[in-house]
């Protein structure tokens, strides 16, 4: 892999050359700064604010050429627009054709001006990551904060190319513009009035391309992809880009998404009556938490083994998971006429050991466009939520009983049948429909030997624009060959090569991922918590129906993607993550504070309205949470079985587990003790979460 300096060098733009980041100059300066701090000729606060300088005069330098040739730009398209205006009044076949090649221009130079900057923002990101690894300190995380946040900040400019949207807006519309009035005879047509009628010029769909591809800024959609926690590399080359297309497949995608949909029903379609299932068993209540943790402990061991398989294909686990959960609905029906508690947990762990999640997730991040990925992965967190909704209120429409042949079909039986019917529908839907995507052969994983010069090579003709990382495995000597070639080949090994093992993938976890693995098994602890026992304790103090109970959980549900919408949208627009991941921490832990019965009698608002709170601030804190997971997670853990996504799989999944466990164990002190006894570890945990991101926080500023 040719080092990244030298391939700054090879790419530039050569009128440009002086007003690229010094990343050879800055190089040294971090070299230099660690042998003057090993002697003790400068201590790490002077380094600090030296760097902090040298990075501030750098960034000054792009940002006012990149606003010199903005404005150079917007000066020859207000210069065209004269002509365009001419040409409204009296169309005239050669010169319209003239003046969209004189736009067509326009945007080439557009692109050259994306990849400049595009390629300082790679450097930049080099640069601190360089910094942090050396020093051992999280200055990235310092310097973004006071500078992006800034209202004058010039690092928005590198980093979210703010003003090229009215440039590509012009050239947009006016290319469209002519071409239309080219087809019309005259007839003026804006794409402002009828946007059906625009057919985008190459040109623009690179550029769009271009913007899209290396865009950070924070909406609904790219939230929601984030709380999907679909790892992936950051920067994808070309031909990696082309064999995900050649892997792409609608109809996969939606069956994929349909499996999350159904798994996610098939969790939550118990709860209302697990506990009336295992009293009809002669269990107690309070073994509803052993019936509806059966699943997730299942999901522990199969989590890792369809990760594993996903490795090697796709449709093989989503059918044998459909099968496994077929065999296990039918079980969890089954047990009622058998009369066996066994029967019953036996079926639950086969749905468990039918959770193809880990596999949902890696067909997305493999087989999944990236232009359409952001999409994919946000659907991924909608279906999940949808299903988690429509589970409890499904249950509330079972309300019957009668039997065929001997076989009864109660509200307790019916939520297995009507699954193990849906697994059974997806199964032949499945096995008609999926498509299997070409598997990645080590040939095509070789990088080919290529002498285009540049590094950002625009084909405007062929529509698309060319990665501003191009990989190679041609090892150059230069001036800084040694020293370069051994960061690039430390760089590859690091970013290439996956863990092999969850204790290798465990070392690779720095301190404030730990703590974040560690939130995120607070929330799904507090979570289960609610949920799981939510029929036991409403029925103990408040005599609800199961209908009520299905009710209750399914607007729950419900509350999932518009607080997603709020925080994606507007919060997370408004403060930084860390201050909503500890502002949703502490919501949680006066959620559980006041659930607790203590001395006044329970009342529904209070157990209500503890609920709501403790819900929604836990949905809140798991989309930053995930968010922030994806961002800081080691690219290593992005493939191979053991990726970022089975981690947080994992630890979400313990907490359930232990949550469950919790509640039967809790309920041989008896009913009246449960809600108190249950939350009291829920309380220590949140209350140690905090404590931890307090701590972690500080640290790292």
């Amino acid at each position: 892999m040719v080092a990244f300096g030298k391939k700054l060098r090879e790419s530039q733009i050569q009128e440009w050359q002086g007003y690229y980041i010094n990343y050879k100059l800055m190089k040294k300066k971090v070299n230099r700064y660690k042998q003057q701090i090993e002697v003790r000729t400068q201590n790490h606060l002077n380094v600090l604010m030296d760097f902090s300088r040298l990075l501030d005069c750098q960034i000054e330098k792009i940002v006012l050429f990149l606003l010199e040739q903005q404005g150079l730009l917007a000066n020859r398209l207000s210069n065209l627009r004269d002509h365009h205006h001419a040409l409204l009044q009296q169309p005239d076949g050669p010169r319209i054709s003239e003046l969209q090649e004189a736009y067509r221009v326009v945007g080439r130079d557009l692109l050259r001006l994306l990849s400049f900057v595009e390629m300082n923002a790679i450097g930049l990101r080099k640069i601190l990551k360089k910094f942090d690894k050396r020093f051992g300190y999280k200055f990235t995380d310092y310097y973004v904060k006071t500078r992006a946040n800034h209202p004058y900040s010039q690092l928005q400019q590198v980093f979210k190319h703010v003003g090229f949207g009215a440039v590509v807006g012009a050239i947009s519309h006016n290319l469209a513009d002519l071409q239309d009035l080219q087809r019309h005879q005259g007839n003026y047509i804006s794409i402002y009035d009828q946007p059906d009628l625009s057919h985008p010029d190459p040109v623009i769909e690179s550029i769009r391309s271009a913007v899209d591809r290396f865009s950070n800024s924070t909406n609904y959609l790219h939230f929601l992809g984030r709380h999907a926690f679909i790892m992936e590399e950051e920067l994808p080359t070309q031909s990696e880009d082309d064999s995900v297309d050649n892997r792409y497949h609608s109809m996969s995608l939606l069956l994929n998404l349909v499996n999350t949909f159904l798994y996610m029903v098939n969790t939550y379609i118990i709860v209302p009556t697990a506990d009336n299932y295992s009293m009809s068993l002669g269990a107690a209540a309070t073994v509803c938490g052993v019936v509806i943790g059966s699943m997730a402990v299942a999901q522990v061991f199969s989590s890792v083994y369809f990760s594993a398989w996903s490795n090697k294909s796709y449709l093989r686990p989503l059918v044998f998971s459909s099968i496994v959960l077929l065999v296990g609905n039918t079980l969890y029906a089954l047990a009622y006429d058998l009369n066996s508690i066994s029967v019953l947990l036996i079926g639950r762990l086969f749905c468990g050991l039918g959770s193809a999640r880990a596999v949902n997730r890696r067909y997305i991040s493999d087989c999944v466009p990236l232009k359409l990925r952001m999409r994919a992965s946000a659907g991924f967190v909608s279906a999940s939520a949808l299903g988690m909704a429509c589970g409890p209120a499904i249950a509330c429409l079972l309300q019957m009983n009668f039997k065929i042949y001997k076989v009864t079909f109660n509200e307790d039986t019916l939520p297995g049948w009507l699954m193990a019917l849906a697994w059974l529908v997806y199964l032949i839907w499945l096995w008609i429909s999926f498509r299997e995507p070409p598997r990645e052969t080590k040939e095509n994983l070789v990088p080919q030997e290529t002498d285009a010069g540049p590094l950002v090579n625009v084909a405007v003709e062929n529509g698309f624009t060319q990665p501003l990382l191009i990989k190679s495995e041609a090892k150059q000597q230069d001036e800084d060959g040694d020293e370069e070639c051994d960061d690039a080949e430390e760089d590859s090994r690091e970013i290439h090569k996956p863990v092999t093992s969850i204790v290798a993938a465990y070392r690779l976890l720095t301190p404030s991922i730990k703590v974040q693995l560690f939130v995120y098994f607070m929330l799904k602890y507090a979570m289960e918590i609610l949920l799981a026992e939510s029929s036991v304790i409403t029925e103990y103090y408040f005599i609800w129906s199961t209908s009520n109970v299905a009710i209750f959980l399914a607007c729950l549900g419900l509350t999932v993607l518009p607080v997603n919408i709020i925080v994606g949208n507007y919060i997370s627009n408004m403060f930084e993550e860390r201050q909503v991941l500890l502002a949703s921490e502490i919501m949680v832990c006066i959620g559980i504070l006041l659930s607790f019965h203590i001395f006044i009698p329970y009342s529904v608002p209070q157990y209500v309205g503890s609920a709501l709170i403790t819900f929604v601030s836990a949905e809140v804190l798991e989309g930053v949470n995930l968010s922030l997971l994806s961002r800081v997670m080691s690219s290593r853990l992005s493939r191979g079985t053991y990726n970022g996504g089975l981690l947080s799989t994992e630890a979400g999944t313990l907490a359930r587990v232990i949550a469950d466990g919790m509640i039967t164990l809790a309920g041989y002190l008896g009913e009246s003790k449960l809600l108190n006894m249950t939350l009291a570890p829920a309380l220590f945990i949140c209350i140690s979460s905090i404590i931890a991101t307090c701590f972690t926080y500080n640290s790292l500023y």
